[in-house]
């Protein structure tokens, strides 16, 4: 019986396949195939807005994967949650001649709660798929209907969302009533929008794209989002989560969270006002306040992410975290809000894009979909400060990597204004080592090493600071590139100063770090900070080249040599200058002692594709003075 079941599904698949699509991978054109690990065959993504919290979404597609770094491309994953329902799901695979060789449905589908590690508890869950199929090439088509229950959120139409992808064909259509307003923003796509009318009277607006080629991996290249095509599609009038609004800029956005989403939200109890003011009653300026506010919200509270409902978007009320000591950024950026303000201080609420690399909201373009995260804005007056809530060891006025260098969206009482978050520079972002070491005879290296790390290196630390002892030393030998490293003591500090740093102080030694052979000793000359590894080549660059974080390495290690030896062999210095960094070594002899110092700085910017080949060579000069040898000699 399951025999017959399954020729009939076959047949009855290939007679579908035969009238509508035909995925046999011959017919892809050979222009799409170079750098190619998946082909879009067909995506067709339907929005459909029948009211303000009625919208419909149908996503039909097939993608074939030519071989397994195009796997990723096959996973189907769908999130869902209460406002967010997924119906339909339905796929068929097809081999490398396009013939259906198995089907799928939504009870194939694992069904896993959205937990992330440090979620306390959310609502959202993911419906996710990935054939399991290791005959390449082989082609997924699959379609689905999901129905939302607000208006405020669309997703953005991305036809290529990574590199390795081309796209044979992709549409995007938005469908709704004529008096449902609409702004969109178009990035890298080669042709317009199309609007129209449909059948019912509706209003459509259409993007389509064709024969794509995939973009290869380029390091170094721009943020994804400057180049790769897509469509973003915003409401003038919406409803999320049962909470109307309207807006069609960022000072209109801005001013819908503040009076919407966080008014009312920051009521502490009369004990708890009545603690502030003792707490500050001793400082004289509102910024030494404000440390101490924020210093106690450290030490009473602990970050855990709460995604439930309109939670997304709205934070906690500050009494609840006040008497439960925890919450996620916007909770814990509404609570310490509400703790300045008890002692007069004002402060905003600002919605950020986080993470290392530099992603600013568009300055032309309001959209609720541009933030991932929340931090608070001090507006001192030509002393404007921004903090981070979620850490309980970052420093006042401090925000390191997450956030540094980008446009972020305050919410303020008169509305949402764009402001810039201070930048870090390649001269602020200091690695500082000052080593002094003793060869002796036999080629141990001993000695004490101190390095400063400043700016957003100031994190370099972070994971093995709060660690014991034992779990340090461990660590630590990872790091540093010395064979038979012995890490007699060490010591690592954190200083919370306007300009904070961190300080690595430690006791070494390393049995033969020099190979001795005869009366000569031969030894790396740069033993802490090396350039191991020299950046790939690329031939036919598209992008330009992009350095999203510059910083300085400065080194200075003094060699105490053996009595009797000499130096018989050292490098010549070293000073290359371009216009995105600079480096330069010098060995240098006084007496029994060799001084090597090394400076490595990268500048970040954008630069043209053709600096890329310059930096390739850039960091491979680097590599081979990193790795040049002293040779010590003895004699009389």
């Amino acid at each position: 019986m399951k025999t017959l079941l399954s020729t009939l599904f076959i047949f009855c698949a290939a007679t579908c396949v035969k009238a509508q699509d035909n995925y046999d991978v011959s017919l892809i054109s050979k222009d799409l195939m170079p750098y190619a690990s998946a082909i879009v065959r067909t995506e067709e993504v339907t929005i459909e807005v029948k009211d303000l919290d009625n919208t419909y979404y149908h996503v039909k597609k097939a993608i074939t994967v030519l071989n397994k770094n195009g796997d990723d491309e096959a996973d189907i994953a769908i999130w869902h949650d209460k406002s967010k329902v997924i119906k339909d799901i339905k796929g068929i695979v097809y081999n490398q001649w396009g013939k259906p060789t198995g089907k799928f449905s939504e009870s194939d589908f694992d069904d896993d709660s959205g937990h992330d590690g440090f979620s306390l508890f959310t609502d959202l869950k993911i419906k996710h798929y990935q054939p399991k199929i290791a005959d390449y090439p082989y082609t997924i088509s699959y379609e689905y209907d999901v129905k939302q229950k607000q208006t405020l959120d669309f997703e953005d139409w991305t036809p290529i969302g990574s590199d390795g992808v081309a796209v044979e064909k992709s549409s995007y259509t938005f469908i709704c009533k004529p008096d449902f307003k609409i702004r969109y923003k178009e990035t890298n796509i080669p042709s317009s929008v199309v609007t129209g009318t449909n059948k019912q009277g509706l209003k459509t607006y259409t993007w389509q794209i064709s024969n794509l080629k995939a973009l290869k991996y380029e390091p170094y290249s721009p943020i994804k989002r400057t180049i790769m095509p897509s469509v973003k599609i915003v409401p003038e009038k919406f409803i999320y989560r049962g909470v109307d609004g309207s807006f069609t800029n960022w000072k209109e956005l801005g001013q819908w969270q503040y009076d919407k989403l966080n008014a009312g939200r920051q009521v502490l109890s009369p004990v708890t006002v009545a603690k502030l003011k003792e707490l500050t009653a001793s400082e004289t300026t509102p910024k030494a306040k404000a440390r101490k506010i924020y210093e106690y919200m450290q030490g009473k509270t602990h970050y855990i992410n709460i995604s439930v409902g309109i939670g997304n978007l709205q934070p906690f009320p500050a009494s609840d975290v006040d008497q439960q000591n925890y919450g996620d950024c916007k909770a814990l950026v509404n609570y310490t809000q509400s703790l300045l303000k008890a002692v007069d201080i004002d402060s905003y609420y600002c919605v950020v894009q986080a993470g290392s690399s530099k992603v600013s909201l568009l300055p032309d373009f309001a959209s609720i979909d541009q933030g991932n995260h929340v931090i608070l804005c001090l507006p001192f007056k030509n002393d404007t400060t921004f903090l981070e809530c979620t850490s309980q060891n970052m420093p006042f006025g401090f925000l390191g990597n997450f956030t540094d260098d980008r446009t972020v969206l305050a919410c303020t009482p008169q509305g949402g204004k764009l402001l810039h978050t201070p930048k870090y520079t390649a001269q602020a972002n200091l690695e500082q080592r000052k080593a002094s070491f003793a060869i002796n005879a036999d080629g141990e290296l001993s000695g004490l090493m101190t390095t400063n790390f400043k700016g957003t290196n100031y994190e370099n630390r972070d994971e093995v600071i709060y660690e014991s002892v034992k779990e340090q030393v461990k660590d630590l030998k990872k790091i540093y590139p010395i064979n038979n490293l012995d890490i007699e003591s060490s010591d690592l500090k954190q200083f919370k100063t306007e300009q904070p740093y961190t300080t690595e102080t430690l006791k070494i030694s390393a049995r033969d770090y020099g190979s001795v052979n005869g009366d000569k000793i031969i030894f790396v000359e740069n033993p802490a900070n090396r350039v191991t590894s020299g950046l790939r080549e690329v031939r036919n660059r598209r992008n330009q080249t992009y350095i999203n974080r510059g910083y300085t390495d400065e080194d200075e290690i003094t060699y105490a040599l053996p009595a009797g030896y000499k130096v018989d062999v050292r490098p010549a210095n070293v000073l290359i200058e371009k216009p995105f960094g600079k480096f330069e070594v010098t060995t240098t002899v006084n007496g029994d002692k060799l001084i090597y110092k090394r400076s490595l700085q990268l500048i970040d910017g954008t630069y043209s594709k053709d600096t890329y080949q310059e930096l390739v060579d850039f960091y491979q000069s680097v590599m081979d003075a990193d790795g040049r040898n002293i040779t010590l000699t003895k004699g009389n």
